[in-house]
């Protein structure tokens, strides 16, 4: 009878253990510094920075627009994306279409800078793309 309890009680505890107790997990582990991270762009005309109108920067993958706010940097520097975005932007990286305009001659500049991000991604970071668009 003991033996028979036994193994009535082994097969019920083998029963109840399944394989999706183990979790794979999508990211490797990671160890990130606190840093915080951004991808910046510099208008310049006459070899110094200036402000422009109707900035933006769009992903070009999925049509949002990256939106920060005004930071501490200079006039005519604008942060095209940062850590905020970093889990929106792909890991094989997307490209950003910078556009700015001259308020004086109204003449629209542009510029494509891909910047890499993901899921498991700790910062962006830029992959090509200028650091400066100029109005000369």
């Amino acid at each position: 009878m003991k033996k028979v309890l036994l193994a009535v009680t082994a097969i019920a505890f083998l029963a109840s253990c399944k394989e999706s107790t183990v979790k794979l997990r999508k990211c490797p582990d990671l160890v990130c510094t606190e840093n915080f991270a951004s991808v910046t762009i510099e208008f310049v005309k006459g070899g110094q920075s200036f402000k422009v109108i109707d900035y933006s920067a769009v992903n070009q993958r999925t049509g949002d627009t990256l939106v920060h706010a005004k930071s501490e940097l200079p006039e005519g520097m604008y942060v095209v994306a940062d850590d905020s975005d970093v889990k929106e932007l792909s890991e094989k990286g997307d490209e950003i279409k910078v556009t700015g305009t001259d308020s004086l001659t109204n003449k629209t500049k542009t510029a494509i800078i891909k910047i890499t991000g993901g899921e498991c991604a700790c910062h962006v970071e830029k992959i090509s793309g200028p650091e400066q668009i100029s109005f000369d």
